[in-house]
């Protein structure tokens, strides 16, 4: 009896232990059955996929959790400009460990690929596209309409090409494209049109909303995991380490060199400007400001899902919300990380253990919480109004009502996404009412018409 009530209390204890890790918690799981959606180029109307979007099970036991997701968000996805290929299902189980440690030997570089996932199920590539200069020709090689670099795929060379600027026509307006049907992002996953200083147009003919809204008031939510099984957050967060002095940018310690010229590489130009490769950059420490952070792109601090604190990577972003290099995680990894045989990724269970726990999502909050905040803008409107929240965890519905109390416009927001837009353009001028529900609770803002 004594030894069943031991075990009976030690499985509670991992039991709670495991229900408050945020790295079983934080999945954004498809409740709804709500599927990935596309654009065509030429076609601003998104085509629906018979794909479920997010994530489809959390399942955990002692010593790891094994996520089960499709790859495919639930925020509308391409086009990509000059490339056809659409985001196609993946299907993958991940898999993090509950108890990440740090690397106190020799660190692990990042690689080409998956080197973490966010928490829609979503892959994270870092900076690099596969392209580099080769020397010896003095031209770019490796990727799509170039010669192989030396040494074959994968091979280092002295200037590795950054895929941000270099790829930047070829992101949708979440910030991310696929690579053989992989949809990944390999930079902070806001959309372009929220940023300060909008860098790319898609998002005019073909909006989405990306994972998250840039918000510089509160603590940047808790975006995904890495390969070494610590978390990403966005740019924001607490001043100092123990959870103290305000909400700031966390910036990164990388800034680029002072140069003219490459040596075995071409020389800085308009073609090839200064941050177009990797190397442009150079590690510079600021050991006494703790929102530099180090040369993983991260710290040790304290945050609202670790109140004790945790090593975190931060998806930076400079004072216009453009994306800063190394934008995630990189160029190495703080954390250890499994070792795979080549072509294989030890991340990605093919089964999953016979002795998990299902993890079912708790109920959406978020109507009860009063730090739910919505962005109506523009307002007063003319052609249209977008509504910002925070990442719906189910449908949200939205009414558009006049002032006689008239129905006049309906829409979602839908699972996984922040974003709605309604077009205003055939309206009166006058005061209208934006309700947003969630079946059981609801919230009014009023927005103007001209």
């Amino acid at each position: 009896m004594k030894k069943t009530s031991t075990f009976l209390i030690l499985f509670m204890a991992f039991t709670l232990n495991a229900q408050t890790n945020p790295v079983i918690t934080s999945w954004l799981q498809n409740a709804s059955g709500i599927t990935g959606r596309h654009y065509v180029a030429g076609n601003s109307t998104p085509i629906s996929d018979a794909v479920q979007a997010n994530v489809q099970t959390v399942q955990y036991n002692a010593t790891n959790v094994y996520v089960s997701a499709t790859g495919i968000p639930a925020y509308i996805t391409g086009p990509f400009q000059g490339n056809p290929t659409i985001a196609t299902a993946q299907n993958k189980i991940f898999k993090f460990s509950l108890n990440p440690i740090q690397n106190t030997g020799t660190l692990s570089t990042t690689t080409g690929g998956n080197i973490g996932v966010f928490k829609n199920g979503v892959a994270l590539f870092d900076y690099r596209d596969g392209v580099a200069w080769s020397s010896s020709t003095n031209a770019l090689c490796g990727g799509p309409g170039n010669p192989p670099c030396a040494g074959g795929p994968g091979t280092t060379q002295a200037w590795n090409r950054d895929a941000i600027p270099a790829e930047m026509n070829g992101f949708d307006c979440a910030k991310a494209h696929p690579a053989n049907g992989n949809y990944h992002h390999h930079q902070n996953p806001s959309a372009f049109i929220l940023d300060l200083n909008i860098l790319s147009t898609i998002c005019t003919t073909y909006p989405s909303d990306g994972l998250y809204v840039i918000d510089p008031t509160v603590h940047s939510p808790l975006l995904g995991f890495a390969y070494d099984s610590f978390p990403i957050y966005g740019a924001y967060a607490y001043a100092n380490t123990d959870g103290t002095g305000g909400i700031t940018r966390m910036k990164s310690s990388y800034q680029l060199r002072v140069m003219t010229t490459r040596t075995n590489g071409p020389a800085v130009s308009t073609t090839y400007p200064l941050g177009y490769f990797r190397e442009d950059y150079e590690f510079v420490s600021h050991p006494n400001d703790p929102t530099y952070l180090d040369v993983h792109n991260g710290r040790i601090c304290k945050t609202p899902e670790y109140p004790n604190g945790i090593y975190c990577y931060f998806a930076t972003i400079n004072d216009n919300y453009n994306s800063a290099y190394p934008y995630v995680v990189g160029p190495t990894f703080y954390g250890t990380v499994c070792s795979s045989s080549p072509g294989a990724d030890c991340n990605v269970a093919t089964t999953i253990p016979t002795d998990t726990t299902i993890y079912t999502q708790l109920s959406n909050e978020l109507f009860e919480n009063k730090e739910f905040k919505v962005v109506i803008a523009p307002n007063p409107a003319q052609d249209f109004i977008a509504i910002q929240t925070q990442m719906a965890e189910k449908d949200y519905k939205i009414e558009l009502i006049d002032e006689l109390g008239k129905l006049v416009k309906t829409s979602k927001i839908l699972q996984g996404s922040t974003l709605s837009i309604i077009e205003t353009d055939t309206l009166h001028s006058g005061v209208y009412f934006v309700k947003i529900y969630d079946g059981s609770n609801s919230k009014t803002y009023d927005v103007i018409v001209k």
